[in-house]
């Protein structure tokens, strides 16, 4: 797993040039170098190896969601959204570059993505190509990120049009599992896979996507700064709705492993001990809390 993250980094690095204006790229290029496990894109790049396809063609596109990924992130930080100052243990995008800055690195960020899937993928056909691209703008946009931005939001101040139940599962499958969903499903397509597998990947996706999530609300409970290198507490003090905020800790923490062991049950249908090993650090860690 280490190699596939430093092949990503390296990529990145290459693929991410700082150009003028400056403090554009600089800003882009920031968050994308800040620690990170690159879940997405090794998930994304494991698929496609498992089921037999060139890593090396859908590398750019795994790199493509990871810039998603981080246009994401500089926008959940803002203060008009979950207004949080760090990010992976250092300052948000917007405490270095201003929030103008961050909001345009996202933007730019969000639309170099695309453009890298269509200058670098070569070996993938126009279908596949075309199916990545319709996948992307689907889980970045009004049908992914976008929507479940805004029902977070809404939902913090107390506008909930479902029920709390049903408002919470869809922040999730679409503010985090999106992203996971996008990942797998394109590692697939990359590989030339039939229909029914490349909807395995995606309930996959779908599942641990909020197996995820459910992690990241019990570690906001039981963590630390140091450990997660982000504000803790912030989703109580918020009053947000999270699993842990509506079903206690100890239900969400059931909920995580049922969710888990389905994760399980898709991926041993086939040999990846790099997936395999991404599921095992998330049940480790709950398990220890």
């Amino acid at each position: 797993m280490q190699n596939l993250i430093n092949l990503i980094n390296s990529k990145l690095d290459e693929y991410l040039q700082i150009n003028y204006p400056s403090d554009l790229f600089k800003a882009m290029k920031y968050t994308l170098e800040l620690p990170g496990k690159r879940l997405r894109p090794v998930m994304c790049i494991e698929t496609t190896n498992i089921l037999g396809g060139n890593i090396d063609v859908i590398l750019p596109a795994a790199c493509a969601i990871e810039m998603l990924h981080v246009h994401s992130l500089i926008l959940d930080d803002l203060p008009c959204m979950d207004n949080d100052d760090y990010r992976r243990g250092q300052l948000a995008n917007h405490k270095v570059f201003g929030e103008a800055n961050a909001v345009l690195a996202a933007d730019a960020l969000l639309t170099y993505a695309p453009q890298l899937i269509i200058e670098k993928s070569n070996g993938l056909s126009d279908k596949q190509l075309i199916r990545i691209l319709y996948e992307y703008t689907k889980f970045a946009g009004a049908y992914g990120l976008d929507a479940g931005q805004v029902v977070d939001i809404e939902s913090e101040g107390g506008k909930l049009i479902k029920s709390k139940e049903e408002t919470l599962n869809f922040i999730h499958l679409n503010k985090t599992a999106a992203l996971f969903r996008l990942a797998l499903k394109t590692g697939a397509i990359g590989a030339d896979a039939d229909e029914k597998i490349i909807n395995e990947f995606d309930e996959l996706g779908i599942k641990f996507g909020l197996a995820f999530q459910i992690y990241d609300d019990i570690m906001d409970t039981i963590s630390s700064f140091e450990e997660l290198g982000k504000t803790i507490g912030k989703d109580e003090n918020s009053q947000k709705l999270t699993y842990v905020s509506l079903y206690g800790l100890d239900n969400a923490k059931n909920k995580f492993k049922n969710l888990i062991n389905e994760c399980y049950d898709i991926i041993n249908n086939y040999d990846s001990k790099i997936l395999n090993e991404i599921i095992q650090k998330l049940d480790k860690r709950i398990a220890k809390g």
